[in-house]
């Protein structure tokens, strides 16, 4: 007898092994009609997979969490099979689920084009309504090998010569359609539905390596209902009205460009925008205790050998040969910090020793990993170090989210999920060492009262780490901040301070940042204000702008007056009529525009117009500057000139 344990606790006995499918028919007709796949002791499996010994079974279903990605999964699956009967020849190498979506690599001498994805589309569609039943197959290497160099599939065939010698070959038949996969998979095509869009076409390199030959890619989406479809596509709709390259263009804010690839150009506006975003940060920071420190971009790398880098993270390191020694340009700060740490005896006293540096690094992304300013080759972080005994690592985090949520909420992001993210699999120091480690971040975290989710294996290599997700105006989630506890780094590297028993003692380091590098947080914020920025950081605050030229002397005391209240000021005094300027402004997202005529100069007004408000509101100049003075402060109120 085959005992069986339901999520509810409630147990099942069974006579003989019974498969996923017909224990969900024994269940009920209606569980084993919505079934999808099964999971057995936590594990997802193929409804087809039998349950042979005492265990716990789930049947997934279409509300559970795991289906989307079943279903992303197969729609993958359905699309290369829609492929290769639409393009017979094209071979199919990977697909797999990403993240809102899937995408499948396609080797093929002809072009795919944007009206091709209508009528791979249509045809996956129609491979849905034949409900093809999905069966998995387990084949001999040679004749798996064979089978696919016979057809034509020499990466398949590739894939399957570098798998590990005890890796079963695991082939899914779909209909008459077959593909390498490990699986699992819905138990045939009807199941997928119709909740799936094609989205964009890309080029891909085999297997991530340029100096392999160029794939193309096709990029999907694919949903459990057409609901959270269209809410899904909605998204991306706002999100490319948003998208931050775009409007740094439009605002004249930043450039890039080949010469200088995953580097920024930032023009006057956008460097004011950056300015005050630091400014701001500063500010807080200096508040919260912390000091700050600049150190050096370029460092030989002996420091970054001792400290671990050079090992575990040299492939992402750009390097520079002087005489006959190796620099390297910091791909972070901390080993630096650690430096500033060791000069000078240091007690218990001094601890905790808070340092901050907006500091300049540079990492080796690959060319087809940059995104504007998302993804950059050239980064400044907001980082810091708390250098601290181990009893304080429980008031250090505390205080340190305490500030990140506050900061948050003062850029507009008040929803903020966490994660745990524990020991990778390729760390520095002993299991002992990294139980202390996680076990005094789990402690913090704790005591600070936030719910988190584990991120299984994805803590830094030197330490386990808090990620902490915000979630902006359109509903994405951006990783940016981080906390990093870190017991080995400074011992390493040779810093110590004396006890109160003492004797010397290697500090924990906090590595920390709230908006991780500068460059990328300000995309996220671009794309959540679209560029309607809250008036403290707006580059430019005020435009004002002429009805006719008898106004001229009179907007440009008007823009005088409005800077000396600290408010950062353009005139408009060209020869175009007013709605154009109006037009022109709000396309360039000025908050807001004083016009000014000749009746506004004799009575010494302005007419104050708002961003995306129709009503006017007639002022007297003092007032409007006031008023403005007021709304142009940062939220700490110590901000509020550009300076």
């Amino acid at each position: 007898m085959i005992t069986v344990t339901l999520p509810d606790g409630s147990t099942r006995h069974l006579q003989s092994p019974q498969s996923g499918a017909d224990f969900a028919a024994d269940i009920a007709k209606s569980l084993a009609k919505k079934a999808l796949a099964v999971k057995i002791n936590g594990e997802l499996r193929d409804l087809s997979t039998l349950i042979e010994s005492a265990c716990a079974v789930e049947i997934v279903t279409a509300d559970s969490a795991e289906a989307v990605e079943l279903i992303r999964h197969d729609a993958a699956h359905v699309m290369a099979e829609a492929v290769q009967e639409l393009f017979p020849g094209t071979q199919a190498t990977i697909g797999p689920v990403i993240e809102n979506g899937f995408f499948y690599d396609f080797a093929r001498d002809e072009p795919f084009h944007e009206a091709d994805l209508e009528k791979i589309e249509a045809r996956m569609k129609k491979i849905v309504d034949r409900n093809e039943p999905i069966t998995r197959e387990i084949w001999d290497r040679t004749q798996a090998i064979s089978y696919f160099e016979k057809i034509g599939e020499k990466y398949k065939a590739e894939i399957i010569s570098d798998l590990p010698a005890d890796e079963p070959v695991s082939i899914y038949r779909q209909g008459d359609w077959l593909d390498l996969c490990r699986g699992p998979h819905l138990p045939s095509t009807g199941k997928l539905g119709k909740a799936f869009k094609l989205t964009k076409l890309a080029g891909a390199y085999w297997r991530g390596d340029s100096k392999n030959a160029m794939l193309q890619r096709i990029y999907g989406t694919a949903w459990v209902t057409d609901k959270d479809l269209k809410a899904h596509l909605h998204m991306l709709e706002e999100a490319e009205k948003r998208d931050h390259r775009r409007l740094g263009r439009e605002m004249d804010l930043f450039h890039m460009q080949e010469e200088a690839q995953g580097m920024v150009f930032w023009h006057d506006k956008g460097w004011t925008l950056w300015r005050m975003l630091e400014n701001y940060i500063r500010e807080r920071i200096r508040a919260a205790g912390y000091t700050e420190v600049r150190t050096p971009i370029l460092i030989d790398r002996k420091l970054w050998e001792q400290s671990g880098h050079w090992e575990k993270f040299r492939e992402h390191m750009f390097t520079s040969e002087t005489e006959n020694d190796i620099f390297a340009l910091k791909p972070m700060n901390c080993p630096a910090h650690v430096q500033i740490f060791k000069q000078g005896i240091k007690s218990y006293r001094d601890l905790p020793l808070r340092m901050a540096e907006f500091g300049c690094c540079h990492r080796n992304e690959p060319s087809g990993a940059l995104h504007g300013l998302m993804r950059v080759r050239s980064m400044t972080q907001d980082d810091a170090h708390i250098f601290c005994e181990e009893n304080q690592i429980t008031q250090e985090t505390i205080s340190f989210i305490e500030l990140l949520q506050s900061v948050y909420a003062d850029l507009g992001f008040n929803e903020v999920k966490v994660m745990f993210a524990d020991r990778p699999d390729m760390r520095m120091g002993s299991d002992a060492v990294w139980d202390r480690a996680e076990g005094a971040l789990k402690t913090a975290v704790e005591a600070a009262g936030l719910d988190y989710e584990l991120s299984p294996g994805e803590g830094a290599f030197y330490g386990p780490k808090l990620e902490f997700h915000l979630r902006d105006a359109i509903g994405r989630d951006w990783q940016c901040g981080t906390l990093q506890v870190d017991f080995g780094t400074p011992g390493r590297l040779g810093a110590s301070y004396v006890g109160e028993d003492g004797a010397r003692h290697a500090p924990v380091m906090l590595h920390r940042a709230i908006l991780g590098s500068l460059e990328r947080f300000l995309g996220i914020l671009i794309e959540n204000y679209s560029g309607k920025f809250p008036l403290w950081l707006a580059p430019i605050q005020v435009v004002v702008a002429t009805i006719t030229s008898d106004a001229d002397e009179y907007a440009k005391s008007v823009a005088e007056d409005l800077k000396a209240k600290g408010l950062r000021v353009e005139t408009d005094l060209r020869n175009e009529k007013i709605n154009y300027k109006i037009r022109e402004h709000s396309v360039a997202k000025v908050p807001n525009m004083m016009v000014v005529g000749k009746r506004e100069a004799e009575e010494d007004t302005v007419c104050l117009r708002r961003l995306g408000v129709k009503d006017q509101q007639f002022l007297s100049l003092s007032d409007a500057a006031n008023l403005l003075q007021g709304e142009a402060r940062a939220p700490t109120g110590q901000l509020s000139k550009g300076e």
